[in-house]
């Protein structure tokens, strides 16, 4: 079984599957857990934003920017000490005659200024003699910026991405389809570091590689016309041809610059090397969110000042600068990327912060380092293996936590390489896939191992319990005593209006649906307000929100909770328009117990308690007056945004005292003038009520019934006004009515 994982691991790990599986979930787990780390400090990009045009007062689109402009910033980057200016815009169509000479102009004088070339690339037809098509061929071509802007720039390169859907991963520093020539990043910094440019190609001819001895001594005399490019093309010519000879130059470079004096030309010289030795295709160290290496507006670089930059933020002195466009704030900007980095506001990376990153990979030599394909078959068999064979070995209790301890230490010893040498590991497959395959082996070994104590302890407490807390107790995760306890609460009673009838006229199954769809409905507002304790009783549901103390807190999230309810439930009546019911809902406020009860050999976690009985009896009373929300005097009071409807006070069958019950009718502040008006008018009808003058409350009840024909309350109040001036009934506290029947 560990072969078989390890195996499986090993190849899946291989697969185009397992590679993509890494790039996209592996690589970005490394990359998040690593965080943001800092960009070299000689990199810096000056962005074109969505505020560039307004205030420089220039045309919406960039491309109908005069080119004087981005002459006058060149002017500025080179006065203001950048070392390398780098343009990621392309200066193809002309324009303004004096508006081209201008800027060509200041890219010869500044002689530090990279130009983007654009690459295009097409398929084309291969014939015979004959003219017959015999097959195809992929054709790539440089297409250089105007010619005056390239015979005055420094240098000319290309930045092609491989871009899988809207992701960047890699970039090329050379690209072997269109000649081997350079691309931005590597451009940018080979002119950064041309200096040190005639140090390494002496090292080079100190080997006597075939073809040395055409590299210059002295690039001073390099001037512009892309006379860089050209030179960096015979470069990558003779390490392509020499496999080897970036090994024998890295040993030079060991041997003679060893002493400290040396160090940072060494430092330089091992990059340089590395650029022209190394992969011409390499995975992206991305640094963090976009903004992440400094951002320059580029109306600040023209202006002088910008009252949101740091002091020195203006200070180009040694550094590559990097122009095109870039918005930190608009998701929209055009040639974005995404990245494991784009921010929750959608704001991608901007092609001209990749080529920065880019750079500054090569010039830190801080590129990701994929481990070969070799190594990763290895890793991964002989995570896989191990992995299972442990827990086949070792007993389940001891196995599984060794193969966690294992797992967790792998994850941490690649994190480690990945933030400390850029080496990048496969961790999806190992962690996300063996990994868990050999837990699950473990897993269950453990069960089979303790499945037979655990089939007669859960016999045993089936007696006691329902099946759902026999695994609470058997897993150890519940304490019976510690459930049980006496607690101030809010109840709520909830009754379905009508449910024998349906049930009576409902098959069982269509019944059980409707049923679930009722409950799965009134349970969404329960748990919206945090309920505490819920109970279902047939088709009646009795729940609390429980405290310690009594607290005005928790009666308000009882009333909201009722409210939402018959509002879920008016809804739950549209899908279901053929049955003719309606929620009952009574509230109490009082104390409680909540626990296990119950007996011959089944208990339930119930509530328990007179305030309970008294919210059925509360709810029940929904009957007699056809309202939906009643609720006692205990729980509305003291809170005020509440439009209610007071009633009497109720002496309910078997209590001895009268509680005062009000209707809930909405909440004040959404409540229509209607409504406010409905309840003053019911009031005064009842107030006349209270003071046993029955035939005055019997008029006004009959009015207000003629404005509200379906008033329940109106109805029930009529009702005993003629039982009390036909003498049928008698009361000696005119406010209170003591209820006959349940």
């Amino acid at each position: 079984m560990g072969v078989l994982i390890g195996l499986g691991g090993a190849l899946l790990g291989l697969s185009p599957l397992g590679t993509d599986f890494e790039l996209n979930v592996g690589k970005a787990w490394l990359f998040n857990i690593r965080g943001e780390i800092s960009p070299p400090s000689n990199i810096v990009v000056v962005g074109i934003n969505g505020q560039t045009s307004e205030q420089l007062g220039l045309p919406g689109s960039p491309l109908d920017w005069p080119r004087s402009i981005h002459a006058k910033l060149i002017k500025n980057l080179f006065d203001l000490g950048a070392s390398v200016i780098v343009f990621d815009v392309y200066f193809k169509k002309p324009k303004r005659a004096e508006d081209d000479a201008s800027l060509a102009n200041e890219i010869s004088k500044a002689g530090n200024v990279v130009l983007v070339e654009k690459l295009t690339g097409r398929r084309q037809p291969i014939t015979d003699s004959e003219g017959r098509n015999r097959g195809m061929i992929w054709v790539e071509e440089l297409l250089p910026p105007k010619q005056e802007f390239a015979r005055a720039a420094k240098g000319l390169a290309p930045f092609p991405l491989p871009k899988i859907d809207a992701a960047v991963h890699d970039f090329w520093t050379f690209k072997p389809t269109a000649g081997d020539s350079a691309t931005m990043p590597a451009m940018a910094m080979q002119v950064y570091e041309l200096a040190s440019f005639p140090e390494l190609i002496a090292l080079i001819k100190q080997l006597h590689v075939a073809g040395s001895e055409q590299l210059p001594d002295n690039v001073a005399n390099l001037g512009n016309d892309n006379q860089v490019g050209k030179l960096m093309i015979r470069m990558r010519t003779l390490y392509v041809k020499n496999p080897d000879l970036g090994a024998k130059v890295n040993e030079l470079i060991q041997s003679q610059y060893s002493d400290k004096h040396s160090a940072r030309l060494k430092n330089k010289l091992t990059t340089l090397n590395n650029l022209y030795r190394g992969l011409p295709q390499r995975f992206i160290n991305f640094y963090g969110a976009p903004g992440t290496i400094p951002t320059i507006p580029y109306q600040a670089v023209i202006k002088g000042k910008d009252p949101n930059l740091k002091k020195g933020a203006l200070d180009f002195h040694n550094k590559i600068v990097f122009v095109g466009f870039s918005d930190l704030y608009d998701p929209g900007q055009p040639d974005r990327f995404y990245s494991v980095f784009t921010n929750d506001n959608g704001i991608d990376l901007s092609g001209v912060e990749v080529m920065a990153t880019a750079c500054g990979n090569l010039m830190t030599d801080k590129a990701l380092k994929p481990i070969g394909l070799m190594q990763t078959g290895i890793i991964l068999l002989g995570f896989g293996a191990i992995m299972a064979i442990l827990i086949y070995l070792l007993p389940a209790i001891a196995g599984v936590p060794i193969a966690i301890a294992l797992a967790i230490v792998y994850a941490i010893g690649a994190q480690w390489g990945f933030n400390t040498h850029e080496l990048w590991m496969p961790i999806a497959t190992p962690i996300l896939v063996q990994f868990p395959l050999a837990l699950f082996l473990g897993l269950m070994g453990q069960y089979f191992l303790e499945r037979h104590r655990g089939q007669q302890m859960r016999k045993t407490l089936n007696y006691y319990v329902p099946d759902n807390i026999v695994r609470e107790l058997t897993e150890n995760r519940l304490d019976p005593s510690a459930a049980n306890k006496v607690v101030y609460s809010t109840c709520l009673a909830t009754d379905m209006a009508g449910f024998s009838t349906l049930a009576e006229t409902m098959p069982p199954g269509e019944l059980a649906i409707v049923l679930n769809d009722y409950f799965d409905t009134l349970s969404q507002p329960l748990k919206k307000h945090h309920v505490d304790v819920t109970e279902f009783r047939a088709d009646a549901i009795m729940c609390a929100w429980t405290a310690a103390t009594p607290e005005l807190e928790i009666r308000k999230k009882a009333v909201s909770a009722a409210l939402d309810a018959v509002q879920a439930i008016d809804v739950f009546k549209q899908r279901y328009s053929q049955i003719n019911t309606n929620i009952r809902i009574g509230l109490e406020a009082g104390t409680v117990y909540v626990g296990h009860a119950g007996g011959g050999g089944h208990f339930v976690f119930s509530i328990v308690g007179d305030c309970a009985n008294t919210a059925s009896r509360v709810e029940s009373l929904n009957k007699h007056l056809q309202t939906n929300l009643l609720a006692t005097g205990a729980v509305i009071e003291g809170i005020d945004n509440l439009l209610i409807r007071q009633l009497s006070k109720f002496q309910f069958v078997g209590k001895t005292e009268a509680l005062p019950i009000a209707e809930i009718v909405s909440a004040k502040d959404t409540a229509p003038t209607q409504q406010h008006e409905f309840c003053e008018k019911f009031s005064e009808a009842l107030d006349l009520f209270h003071k046993a003058r029955w035939q005055q409350a019997q008029e006004s009840f009959v009015r207000f019934l003629e404005q509200y024909p379906d008033d329940g309350p109106t109805k029930f109040y009529l009702a005993w006004c003629q039982r009390y001036i036909s003498g049928d009934a008698y009361t000696d506290e005119p406010g209170v009515i003591r209820m006959e029947a349940k």
